[in-house]
């Protein structure tokens, strides 16, 4: 990935299943949901995107093995500081911790309201009153800044996220990322008894070919390996398992579809669990979102070790407590 003139060049090669060909307006509009079909379909007509180191029209098949370059033009949101609670678990001169609520967009989004109430807005605000100038930390997520950002968040889970403070620190940190050097673990409550004690998933993710807002491991488009361990740790209920999942890679709801791959689906989730057992989750606990909680940080930066735990939030709590 290269950037220049406001523009960012990513390119990767097409990992679709040899005997299928797609439209690459399809290919892409399903491999990046955040954009429309029709936005892709004006970069195409603009030459943004190119196959092969050609340019194409929308209607032009692509193959397995074909290398697709496109240029990201930067989208520059107006971003307002907002004094919103912000529960910051530590902090010193490189980065912050932040145990980040469920229910709440971690980025913000095209639209007057998308832009307001925000982790963002909160961030610039608090950054501000610490006396952090926000335009020097830019940070680039879906080719739209976001300050400050270090990593790509759910909206329905509760995490502890890495907020950096300066470029040096946001350098090394998504460079850590990258390497896959900064552990992240998760306490998940799932449905049915877990009998095993621990067990490994291995399998290629990629976007469902059907649902554009799915992530899948059967025939993914674009697939890449994902690997997660899972320990169980206790039982609720008498039909509810907790499980400490540890991520040995990080890939778009890759917990959320390992779990319901094997047929043991998080409370709660709308996208990849069970409607029935959501349901009575609804009534009987008011559990309202997917039961999902990243707890644990461990990282060293600048040579010194730094291992972060959050407590659970309320809602999560209820079914774990009765």
């Amino acid at each position: 990935m290269r950037s220049s003139n406001n523009y960012i060049t990513s390119s990767f090669c097409v990992l679709a299943d040899a005997r299928e060909t797609r439209r690459v307006d399809t290919y892409l509009s399903a491999l990046f949901p955040e954009k429309s079909r029709s936005y892709l379909q004006k970069m195409i007509e603009e030459g943004k995107i190119s196959c092969n180191g050609a340019a194409f029209t929308k209607n032009k098949k692509i193959y397995r093995g074909d290398v697709i370059e496109i240029q990201w033009k930067v989208e520059q949101m107006e971003l307002v500081a907002e004094d919103m609670p912000l529960d910051i678990i530590f902090e010193n001169d490189d980065f912050a911790i932040v145990n980040k609520d469920a229910g709440i967009n971690t980025h913000p989004t095209p639209g007057e309201e998308g832009r307001r109430w925000t982790l963002v807005n909160a961030l610039l605000y608090h950054f501000k009153t610490l006396g952090i100038r926000s335009d020097e930390q830019p940070s680039i997520i879906n080719w739209v800044e976001r300050p400050g950002i270090v990593h790509r968040l759910d909206k329905d889970t509760s995490w502890l996220i890495i907020i950096a403070k300066n470029d040096r620190a946001m350098h090394a940190l998504q460079l850590k990322i990258a390497k896959r050097t900064i552990q992240k673990t998760y306490l998940a409550l799932v449905v049915w008894k877990v009998k095993d004690t621990e067990w490994y998933i291995e399998s290629f993710i990629g976007r469902d070919p059907y649902d554009r807002k799915k992530m899948t491991t059967e025939n993914p488009i674009n697939p890449k390996l994902a690997k997660t361990k899972f320990c169980n740790k206790w039982y609720y209920h008498d039909r509810y398992t907790l499980l400490e999942v540890d991520l040995l890679t990080w890939r778009t709801h890759q917990i959320r579809v390992h779990l319901s791959s094997i047929g043991y689906p998080i409370i709660g989730d709308k996208t990849y669990g069970y409607e029935k057992s959501n349901q009575e989750a609804r009534e009987e606990f008011w559990l309202t979102r997917q039961w999902l909680h990243a707890y644990k940080l461990e990282f060293n930066l600048f040579g010194t070790d730094y291992i972060f735990e959050a407590p659970l939030k309320d809602d999560l709590k209820k079914l774990i407590q009765q």
